[in-house]
């Protein structure tokens, strides 16, 4: 196995992994119905749904670290760097609003149009790079940058935004901004109260910027030369991180008047960025040494295009196309759906692979077909 290799596929095979959990989260979410809903099998679906949206933020910050190595190495600017990444980040940004614009039109009818100014976690890994990229901006031309200093200013930021949560979203909330602007900061939406099935700055894009300070690592002088024992120590550190997040949410001491562990706690943060740093270390190692990467890998294969099956899976879950009645399904039913899904979004994702910078071939084929025909 190369190990450069599997420095890149580490990524894909972790954003493979998020899409399985959010696929099971998703379809349980919306067919289960009766019975179904109260048992424990979905209280462990739901809780492992808790792990996608993270792992999506802090792949985009490893890789966003990775992009800006490589800009810082071909010595461009800081201000060029930051144009280049912002811009990547306002194109994801705007992604995320078409989506929201795409669901709106097709559910026409029944969707209330308060949906369109819905935070949905393409919008906030648009918002965490176009916030990555002015951090990153900022040290760089301010000092003469290194890795550890860039690693370490991410670190600070992703640890002050959950330090920042639970009061933004109680006693310091933004009342005074138009609820479509404060939703971004605490998923407020039309609803009066802060929302934990949307993706607000605060707490989610604190992933981001600890996967920016985990990439630099990665790709320091250090991280470089000891390849699997940066990884080997990532995972110990998470292990560490979580224990020590127990300790600490288990002291009678309390910093915040209003404390809600599963939502804005940063102690619940530090237990999820710990389980992020093993989850890193077990891809690395299963994709260098393990059976990552022996033959064909679905999750690779998917991680390599997590945008397109998260855009059209919600379609055949949760939208009008639904492809079983919602809220009506019991466990072995949901299931089946669920294998559906998954199969049906791989070779979705093969067919994408195989036809990317293929477009004007297609084209050109589909022309000829009247003209064989009428031969």
């Amino acid at each position: 196995m190369n190990p450069a290799a599997s420095r890149l596929a580490y990524i894909d095979w972790m954003r493979g992994l998020a899409c399985v959990l959010m696929f099971q989260t998703h379809c349980y979410d919306s067919w289960l119905g009766g019975d179904a809903r109260k048992s424990t099998f979905f209280m462990w679906s739901q809780l492992g749904g808790t792990l996608p949206a993270p792992l999506f933020l802090f792949l985009a910050g490893i890789s966003f670290a990775l992009v800006t190595d490589k800009l810082r190495q071909k010595g461009l600017p800081a201000g060029r760097i930051a144009r280049t990444t912002i811009r990547r980040g306002a194109e994801i940004l705007a992604l995320g609003l078409l989506f929201r614009v795409q669901e709106f039109l097709i559910a026409l009818g029944w969707a209330p149009w308060s949906d369109l100014f819905r935070v949905d976690i393409l919008n906030t890994i648009g918002l965490s790079m176009i916030l990555m990229g002015v951090v990153c901006w900022c040290v760089l031309a301010l000092s003469r940058a290194t890795r550890l200093l860039l690693g370490l200013s991410a670190a600070a930021v992703g640890l002050v935004i959950s330090l920042l949560t639970p009061l933004l979203w109680t006693s310091w909330r933004a009342r005074w901004l138009p609820w479509p602007l404060e939703s971004y900061i605490n998923g407020v939406h039309n609803l009066g109260q802060p929302q934990p099935w949307l993706f607000p700055i605060f707490p989610w894009t604190a992933f981001a910027f600890i996967g920016l300070a985990v990439g630099f690592s990665l790709v320091s002088d250090w991280g470089r030369k000891h390849g699997a024992t940066t990884f080997l120590f990532a995972g110990l550190g998470g292990v560490l991180l979580i224990y020590s997040a127990r300790w600490l949410d288990r002291r009678p001491e309390q910093l915040y008047p209003v404390y809600d562990f599963w939502h804005t706690s940063p102690n619940f943060f530090l237990i999820r960025v710990g389980l992020l740093l093993i989850i890193l270390a077990a891809a690395y190692l299963w994709c260098r040494w393990g059976a990552g990467q022996w033959g064909f890998s679905p999750l690779i294969q998917m991680g390599q295009t997590s945008l397109l099956v998260y855009w059209v899976h919600i379609e055949f879950v949760y939208g009008r196309f639904s492809i079983l009645p919602k809220r009506a399904q019991d466990v072995r039913m949901a299931s089946l759906g669920l294998g559906v899904i998954f199969v049906s979004m791989l070779l979705l994702s093969l067919a994408r692979t195989k036809l990317k910078g293929r477009g004007a071939e297609v084209w050109a084929s589909l022309q000829k077909l009247p003209s064989r025909g009428a031969a």
